[in-house]
């Protein structure tokens, strides 16, 4: 089975760059925003975030990884920080790939939980397949694909990209 790369590394730090500088426009009128990514490549995404954060703004960002089993969402999902270090603070929920939503929508619903003062949603992929009504409000790139083709995204130190297969 072919690949095709449709994000290479330059491209993955750019759209990471972009992303961050969004966030900071949405939350700059914050003093903390909690930047909370799903475990995996989440997470390792949402750090990728929070270094172009640290470098254009000097908001307080706490990192959060959401531990999430994506086979059997309905099962308890837990948080590498305490509800109490979200609360009435701003958030963003952050994954790798948006795939048919269904991640997304079961975290996104754990933090509904407790009071926030904004909550956002970010992908450095949208598949444009969702099986939920939920949407990324900052995206590297959307892509309108089959159901048969699958987005693969690898985090290597100085080698990152996104491919389709």
């Amino acid at each position: 089975m072919s690949h095709n790369i449709i994000l290479n590394h330059q491209q993955i730090q750019f759209k990471t760059k972009r992303i961050a500088y969004q966030i900071y426009e949405t939350f700059s009128d914050e003093k903390e925003i909690v930047i909370a990514g799903i475990q995996g490549n989440g997470s390792v995404f949402a750090k990728k975030i929070i270094q172009e954060l640290q470098i254009i703004c000097d908001l307080k960002v706490v990192l959060c990884i959401v531990a999430i089993d994506k086979r059997f969402p309905l099962l308890p999902i837990s948080t590498s920080i305490l509800p109490s270090e979200y609360e009435n603070k701003g958030l963003v929920l952050i994954d790798d790939v948006l795939n048919s939503g269904t991640t997304l929508m079961y975290c996104v619903s754990h933090f509904l939980q407790v009071p926030l003062t904004k909550f956002k949603t970010a992908v450095l992929v949208d598949r444009n397949h969702k099986k939920y009504p939920i949407k990324a409000d900052f995206k590297g790139i959307s892509l309108s694909t089959s159901l048969l083709e699958h987005v693969q995204v690898v985090f290597k130190n100085g080698e990152d990209c996104a491919y389709l297969k």
